[in-house]
């Protein structure tokens, strides 16, 4: 029986994605399902000195204007957030008249039709008593402080060893510089949505865009006043998610909140601008590195004070530090997370949160660094590599950087630049090469699943997961195939069901290696429960036909194997990152400024690919997203309205293909069984870590000009 795991497979969902069969959130066909738009503000600070919603309720088929002034009581204050769910979030739920942000939810209408809701929507007359809103950091630098946790995985919010200063004051080479990237907003192509539909006064279906169903599920039934195992949540497809579609909205809540004061199903699609606001951002950053070192180029100091934005209302940190606490080896080290409060609406979770921003300033620095030695940057890198991890004090769990490094060089033709700036050019086109270092954590969590044989010799599995289009329904199908020892088109994969075992958020690059590896264990022991009906060990059982008619023979429509998984004593003696290098080529118009980047190049070691095709896709996008970070995309902010104000696709501007040039990928073979039971670490977000780096460098390279703030637009190069 050949072997699934790590074939280019193609997806199990492929066909009813490219026929129109896939079922996203806003495609179920509900019985009487009525229509929801939000209301949102138009101011960033104040409250609502009046709402007045008769014009919109004598709409032909309304059914109801909710604001404020309904006062629907919830059982929990939604302003309060539990500090042990980094995933939850303080939401707008019209409980009272203050405004917070920009785009707050301050209403709903609830119609017949779609358009008779936003006609409503937009005769609701508001008058506010406005208050002068802040977002820059100099407003809030005074009441700064320090998280004491920080994001997702709670990390510190500082670290130190040794003594930076004495060593930077001691260093013959030393540099300190500031690099900023800016407030970036979640664009996929499917945006938020809710459908919620009630079964009595305290049974709710959600049909959700998320991809933490057991989170949805958690936060819902807290503000609702229900049990648990009374909310259900459906989220079978999902058109892009990229960390916004992790946490609770207040969008979701409220539909369940209109479908139960209309007695009907409610379907809630948020609209593109609406995206800009109430469901989370990558906030701003501003990151002050400095380093010393001797003249050889061996690192004795680093540093990294950030600052980053959170809202009024709520605490999320962009750790953008982590990297440089990690990634070099450097004796003495000291990072810091200050996080100022702003009039916007609370950041979350942005694709490699915290990593994306933090080694894009930590590798620029790291190649500025570089031409004040003197010293090539990769050979710099190679001189500062970190045999362990010097932060958490552990040795790695896996690591193949270095062969990264050296597989990447010679895919790319590295020891063919010439060193100098404006060095390498075709006529009016100056050519630039650059480099950077990629870095992402492993991360496992506890999960469940489970797998039947059924008697016609069929293999269904089931885990509670969430498949934002990275490809999870094609990997855990191959994973459970391999470990049966049956073909793939003999097993059906389920997720996105809160019916279905328990497991965590689709974020954070974790879902391969948690659900994998709870349906490898679900499948193998599925498997010794067939073994034993053969009489034979596991290891010896073939799944024929013979196994199918013992199954059918039992007089049970299948026999079932069940496992749950979750983190051991290894995450304790052991630190789990992928790493890869990236090296990008860039064509800069000497005269314009025009940038276009010709040719990329990442070579990772991100633990066991789990399906080359969708990994490679995988670490593409990733890749690309580098390109917009670095080249296209920023939230505009009026400052003085604190309003955006390029909230749409049109200006909103993410690379096309025509931005995008060649994207050369390739991976190392590396299992590594400290961090999962499959030796898988996860790719999701790996392939963003460095690219915009790589970019800037080579844009540098190409023009002499060093640009520390993002996007690098042509006016900063003229």
């Amino acid at each position: 029986m050949p072997h699934a795991v790590g074939e280019p497979i193609d997806r199990v969902d492929g066909r009813l994605k490219v026929t129109g069969q896939a079922t996203y959130t806003a495609d179920w066909k509900i019985p009487d399902v009525t229509h929801a738009v939000l209301i949102t503000s138009t101011i960033a600070k104040g409250r609502i000195a009046s709402i007045d919603t008769a014009a919109a309720a004598r709409v032909g088929g309304v059914l109801a204007v909710l604001t404020y002034k309904d006062r629907i009581k919830l059982a929990k204050d939604p302003m309060k957030v539990d500090p042990s769910s980094p995933a939850d979030r303080a939401l707008a739920l019209l409980q009272d008249d203050r405004v917070h942000y920009g785009n707050q939810p301050i209403g709903v209408a609830v119609a017949e039709t779609l358009e008779a809701a936003m006609e409503a929507a937009g005769r609701v007359v508001v008058r506010y008593e406005e208050q002068k809103p802040a977002i820059s950091f100099e407003s809030g630098l005074a009441n700064s402080w320090v998280p004491e946790k920080a994001g997702g995985a709670q990390d510190p919010g500082q670290s130190k060893r040794g003594d930076p200063q004495q060593a930077l004051d001691l260093a013959p080479v030393r540099m300190r510089e500031i690099y900023s990237t800016p407030f970036h907003t979640h664009s996929p192509m499917e945006p938020h949505a809710t459908i919620a539909v009630w079964d009595g006064p305290d049974k709710v279906t959600l049909y959700d865009a998320s991809q933490g169903i057991f989170g949805d599920r958690k936060r819902v039934a807290e503000l609702l006043g229900l049990e648990p195992e009374n909310v259900r949540v459906v989220s079978l497809f999902l058109g892009g998610g990229f960390g916004s579609k992790g946490p609770t909205w207040s969008h979701a809540v409220l539909c369940a909140m209109a479908a139960r004061q209309v007695n009907r199903p409610v379907k809630l699609v948020v609209r593109r601008p609406q995206m800009f606001g109430p469901v989370g951002c990558r906030s701003e950053t501003r990151q002050t590195i400095a380093a010393g070192a001797a003249k050889d180029g061996t690192l004795s100091a680093l540093t990294n004070e950030t600052l980053s934005h959170t809202s009024t209302i709520d605490v999320f940190t962009e750790t953008a530090t982590l990297p440089t606490r990690m990634l070099y080896s450097v004796p003495n080290n000291t990072t810091v997370q200050r996080l100022v409060r702003s009039d916007i609406g609370t950041p979350s979770y942005t694709r490699a949160p915290g990593e994306a921003p933090g080694t894009f300033a930590l590798e620029v620095a790291m190649d500025e660094l570089a031409y004040k030695l003197g010293i090539d940057p990769l050979e710099l890198r190679l001189k500062n590599y970190a045999e362990r991890d010097e932060n958490k004090n552990l040795p790695w769990s896996g690591k193949s950087l270095r062969a990264c490094y050296q597989q990447g060089s010679k895919r790319f033709g590295w020891t063919k630049r010439t060193p100098e700036p404006r060095s390498m050019r075709n006529r009016n086109t100056l050519i630039g090469w650059g480099m950077a270092t990629s870095v992402y954590p492993a991360r496992r969590m506890a999960a469940a699943a489970l797998a039947r044989f059924n008697a016609d010799g069929t293999v269904l599995v089931e885990a509670g997961s969430q498949d934002l289009g990275g490809g999870t329904y094609t990997i855990m199908t191959q994973i459970a195939a391999d470990a049966l020892g049956v073909p793939v088109s003999r097993v059906t994969f389920r997720l996105g069901d809160t019916r279905y075992p328990e497991t965590p958020v689709s974020g954070g690059s974790q879902t391969a290696a948690t659900t994998g590896s709870a349906v490898y264990l679900a499948a193998m022991a599925l498997r010794e429960k067939l073994a034993a009906l053969e009489g034979v060990s596991a290891d010896k059982l073939t799944v024929d036909n013979h196994v199918q008619e013992l199954v059918r023979r039992s007089g049970q429509p299948y026999i079932e194997g069940q496992a749950s998984t979750k983190p051991g004593a290894e995450a304790e003696e052991y630190s789990g990152f992928s790493f890869g290098a990236q090296f990008a080529e860039v064509h800069v118009d000497a005269d314009l400024g025009q940038v276009h980047v010709a040719r990329m190049t990442g070579v990772f070691g991100a633990g066991k690919i789990l399906n080359a095709k969708t990994a490679r896709s995988q670490f593409i996008g990733g890749m690309v997203w580098g390109i917009s970070m670095a080249l296209h995309e920023v939230t505009a902010y009026d400052p003085r309205l604190v309003r955006v104000v390029n909230n749409n696709l049109a200006e909103y501007h993410v690379p096309t293909n025509a931005d995008v040039g060649d994207i050369d990928v390739s991976w190392l073979e590396e299992e590594d069984l400290h961090v999962s039971p499959i030796g898988a670490k996860g790719i999701g977000e790996i392939g963003i870590t460095g690219s915009a780096a790589a970019i800037a460098n080579a844009i540098y390279h190409a023009t002499g000009k060093r640009v520390r703030d993002l996007p690098i637009t042509p006016d900063k190069l003229i």
